[in-house]
């Protein structure tokens, strides 16, 4: 970038860019807003500026707009997740209640059974790959198996606990 053009604008107006973000809202955020604007406009492939004072006073309130729609959607997102899960009250535990820790800890018993059923290597496989995040060719590899018996067993895996996701769902 020409150190003469838009740079130079920079520098010389920084004091003033840095009380316009503070002046509309930016509080002690202006700072890290002020090199977030150097930032794109450094990166920005731009042509020649004829106003470069007033492209850049346009950049800065872009930042400002895009900040609190971020903030905006932040607490709506935020309100939404409050929402759909319940919430939390000042009077009430977010802890779930001792019901639904045994009915969790029966259903994981039920699922540790129908894995187990199924053989040591489909369990293995099943939780190497699902659990662990392993990928099915390295666990076919670390078992010594090839790729479609690792594909096989996990079909046989999901198959066992959809349907035990059926029974569950009936009771």
């Amino acid at each position: 970038m020409d150190p003469d053009g838009l740079e130079a604008v920079f520098l010389a107006h920084r004091p003033q860019l840095l009380g316009f973000l503070r002046s509309h809202g930016a509080g002690e955020a202006a700072e890290d807003l002020l090199q977030e604007l150097w930032i794109k406009v450094r990166d920005a492939r731009t042509g020649p500026i004829a106003q470069p004072l007033s492209y850049l006073y346009r950049a800065a309130n872009n930042l400002m707009l895009d900040r609190y729609r971020s903030e905006r959607q932040a607490i709506a997102r935020d309100r939404n997740w409050i929402e759909a899960t319940g919430g939390s009250t000042v009077d009430r535990s977010d802890d779930p209640d001792s019901e639904r820790v045994l009915i969790s800890r029966e259903t994981l018993g039920k699922v540790r059974a129908a894995l187990a059923a199924l053989g040591a290597r489909t369990e293995t496989i099943f939780r190497r790959h699902r659990l662990d995040g392993i990928p099915q060719r390295d666990v076919a590899h670390e078992l010594g198996v090839s790729l479609s018996t690792v594909e096989s067993d996990l079909r046989k895996a999901t198959r066992a606990l959809t349907d035990l996701r059926k029974t569950i769902d009936e009771v």
